[in-house]
Parts: structure tokens; C-alpha cells; sequence
């Protein structure tokens, strides 16, 4: 576990000087996120750097794709980007972009931002494996905000409909959007039972417990056949102290001063 702990920080600090010089980001479901994108990546996943366009590698969609960052900042201390890249993000004709591209990016397996999109791309992609009889799975990331978009309740249904085993969905549930609490908006709740209804097994967790999702991840795929639905609660801005549960936090640049607070509190954690 120590080695997921460690790189969930060493991603973050590195993530936080990105979004600084960039001048652009959104730190906060940077920073939430960050400990289910390690433990994918760092533990979990079935992909070879050495061939990442294996075809029997596992999948991993990052519907919410406006935190790319954070997935660039995994993809290279998974050892599937080069880390000198890191240091392009945002700038002109970088491959870097504000939204993960898959023409640009070798291990981005989808073109996302637009939100709702993820989801029905990852059913698409958990069909094809379960037609080549192949025991691939694949993952898919999600803000919790995102759930609002029927698109994802349209695939859910697909999903339970067709007992797709091999896919997971990650919900992000940080309980924060741009700029306003998720209920605030559209409630969402009772989430569980909702994932349940549509035909999934449904795991709640810590999402910033590395052992807790291990052990979700591991119970894939489910006995009963149906797709796995994870929520993984977490905390926006998570775990810097100024940041944390912070909706101002969804696309705020952090100051000078602020990062070098940040960046003791992460070199202390």
C-alpha cells in the first residue's frame, strides 16, 4: 500500500506545479481523483508500457476529462508518457490538451470533456470484449455532477441489460460541481439503489483509502455477472487544507503563496 500512498502524492505535487504554470486547470477533481487513478494505474490495470496498444490490455476512460492533468500526471509515473512532456501541458501545439486526446496521447483511450460521453463509450468498449470472448476489462471515471447527463442512464441500462461483467464505473462523488454543491443542483441520491435498479453491483468506498478500493477492484468481475459501480467518496481539493471541499476550487489557479503551502502540506501527508 505504501507505494500507492507515495504515488498519489508524488502525482499530486506534480499536478499542483502543472496547473500553477499553466496558468489553467481544475485542481480540485485533480486532486479528489487522484488516489482511484493511482491505484488503476499503479496497481490494478493490465497495461504494458512497452506495447500499449495491446489488444488485450485493460481500458480506462476518464469521462471526466476536464481533470486531465491528473491522468497525464498517473500516465507517467505508471511509465506510459514520458515525464518531460509534463512540462508542455497547455502550451501551443502541445499534446498536452486541457481534454485528454487519443490521436495525441498513446495510453488516452478516449477523446472526453464533453461530459455524459464516457460512459456509453466505455459500454461500447466493455461489448466489443465481451463479443471477442476476451477477459479485458474496462474502467470509466466519473464526476458525480456528470451523473446529471442521461446519456449515463441510458448506458447504465445497457450495461445491466447485457450483464456486462468486465466493465466498472468510478464515481468521483466529491459532492461539488462548478461552482455549486451536486444536490444543490440535481440530487442524486439515493445513488446505490439507483446503480442497483439498473442492474449493477454497487461498492461504496473511501475514495482516498487505497486498500478499500483494492478491495473493490478486486471483486471484479462479479459473481452474478452484472457490471460493478463504485462510489468512491471523496473530497474536492483533497488533501490540502485551503482546497478541500471547496467549489471555488473546481477551476481556481493556486498563487505562489498558496502552492508552496500546498506543497508542504503534500510533502508532509
Amino acid at each position: 500500500m505504501a507505494h500507492l500512498a507515495e504515488g498519489a502524492r508524488q502525482i499530486r505535487l506534480r499536478d499542483l506545479r502543472m496547473v500553477h504554470e499553466a496558468g489553467q486547470g481544475h485542481i480540485g477533481g485533480e486532486m479528489s481523483i487522484t488516489d482511484v487513478l493511482a491505484t488503476l494505474y499503479l496497481h490494478v490495470l493490465n497495461i504494458d508500457p512497452a506495447r500499449v496498444d495491446d489488444p488485450e490490455r485493460d481500458r480506462l476512460i476518464l469521462s471526466k476529462g476536464h481533470v486531465a492533468a491528473a491522468l497525464y500526471t498517473t500516465l507517467a509515473a505508471a511509465g506510459l508518457l514520458d515525464p518531460e512532456e509534463l512540462g508542455t501541458f497547455l502550451h501551443p501545439l502541445s499534446k498536452l490538451n486541457g481534454h485528454p486526446d487519443r490521436k495525441k496521447v498513446a495510453a488516452v483511450e478516449a477523446n472526453t470533456g464533453p461530459l455524459g460521453h464516457g460512459l456509453p463509450i466505455a459500454v461500447g468498449t466493455a461489448i466489443a470484449a465481451q463479443m471477442d470472448g476476451s477477459d479485458r476489462k474496462t474502467y470509466v471515471v466519473l464526476g458525480d455532477g456528470e451523473l446529471q447527463e442521461g446519456s449515463n442512464w441510458e448506458a447504465m441500462m445497457t450495461a445491466g441489460n447485457r450483464r456486462l461483467g468486465n466493465l466498472v464505473a468510478v464515481v468521483d462523488r466529491n459532492g461539488l460541481q462548478q461552482g455549486a454543491k451536486v444536490a444543490d443542483t440535481n440530487e442524486l441520491e439515493p445513488l446505490a439503489d439507483k446503480a442497483r435498479a439498473f442492474g449493477w453491483e454497487v461498492v461504496e468506498v473511501d475514495g482516498h483509502d487505497h486498500a478499500q478500493l483494492l478491495d473493490a477492484f478486486a471483486t471484479v468481475p462479479a459473481p452474478s455477472g452484472r457490471p460493478t459501480f463504485v462510489i468512491a467518496h471523496t473530497h474536492k481539493g483533497h488533501p490540502i487544507s485551503f482546497m478541500s471541499d471547496q467549489a471555488a476550487w473546481h477551476h481556481k489557479v493556486p498563487s505562489d503563496e498558496q502552492v508552496a503551502v500546498a506543497t508542504t502540506e503534500l510533502e508532509e501527508a
